[in-house]
């Protein structure tokens, strides 16, 4: 069986009317299993996780991003998290019988349909990118929806599919193929955002720091604390235990600790045993080790 994941983004998390719409324009697709579902309200921003076969996938995501534009207006929405659009991105992510080239053929026609169908300038990246420079989502989101209104006329800012213009209310969607990816956040006891961007600055990958790392520091208003927001792009090039280690260090120059962390969406399980490993100080230890994935091997 052939099986893809997707991890689409959609900017609202403060309305859970509108989020359990796009939830159920999701779930509307035979075959399409829905397996996480997350929304913060800081980052006015909702993250969904299903899984399904490819056809299957590429619809449900067709299907939900028509919805958000029904439903989400980008001159009214504002929020911590960088976004060009109600669908910001929706990355394809391959499971099982499926190869990354296949991702990435599927992801380039997912843009194709909603651009022509939907009206929404689509920008390819990571793997699925037609282009170096739009590898990187930090590229392709530069200056934000707000930026991107003047900027989507240039040259070098033309949407890979759809309209050379964003879209009245629904803006710009990016969409890619890529590996599994961790959304970690690590909050600080303070409120010194410029505190968290410093730290951010000296673990993402574009700054020096981290290779696959991508962070930034920003102020969550419902707790008042400043919070490290990470993407760990490749888990296996840098571990969980690494970047809060690092993240400690760095806060403690400042005078500041870690209060707490959390993970969004899914993750892989080798990640946490990672970690598990670095944390105890355990000597050989591998996966075969943990009950529950023997059990599921019987």
């Amino acid at each position: 069986m052939k099986l893809i994941e997707c991890v689409p983004n959609f900017s609202e998390g403060r309305r859970p009317e509108v989020v359990q719409e796009i939830a159920r324009a999701i779930i509307s697709v035979p075959g399409i299993k829905m397996l996480d579902q997350s929304s913060d309200a800081s980052h006015n921003r909702s993250v969904f996780t299903f899984a399904g076969e490819p056809a299957a996938v590429k619809e449900a995501a067709l299907r939900a991003a028509r919805r958000a534009a029904e439903l989400i207006d980008m001159e009214q929405h504002r929020g911590e998290h960088p976004r060009i659009g109600a669908t910001d991105v929706i990355p394809l992510v391959p499971i099982s019988g499926v190869s990354m080239d296949e991702c990435v053929a599927l992801a380039r026609e997912l843009g194709r349909e909603i651009g022509e169908k939907l009206g929404i300038p689509v920008y390819l990246y990571e793997e699925a990118a037609l282009a170096a420079e739009r590898k990187n989502l930090a590229a392709v989101r530069r200056g934000e929806y707000e930026g991107l209104k003047e900027a989507i006329r240039q040259p070098d800012r033309r949407p890979d599919f759809g309209p050379p213009r964003l879209h009245p209310t629904a803006g710009a969607t990016a969409v890619g193929a890529r590996p599994p990816l961790i959304a970690f956040n690590i909050n600080l006891n303070c409120s010194d955002v410029k505190v968290a961007r410093r730290i951010a600055r000296s673990i993402r990958g574009s700054s020096g720091g981290y290779p696959s790392i991508k962070a930034l520091g920003v102020l969550i208003e419902e707790t008042g604390a400043a919070q490290v927001t990470i993407n760990v792009c490749d888990y296996r090039l840098v571990s969980l235990a690494r970047i809060f280690e690092t993240v400690k260090s760095e806060a403690a120059r400042y005078g500041v600790a870690i209060s707490s962390s959390e993970i969004v969406g899914l993750l892989p399980m080798e990640a946490l045993l990672d970690a598990a490993a670095f944390y105890l100080r355990l000597q050989g230890f591998h996966s075969g080790q943990v009950l529950e994935k023997r059990l599921t091997e019987i």
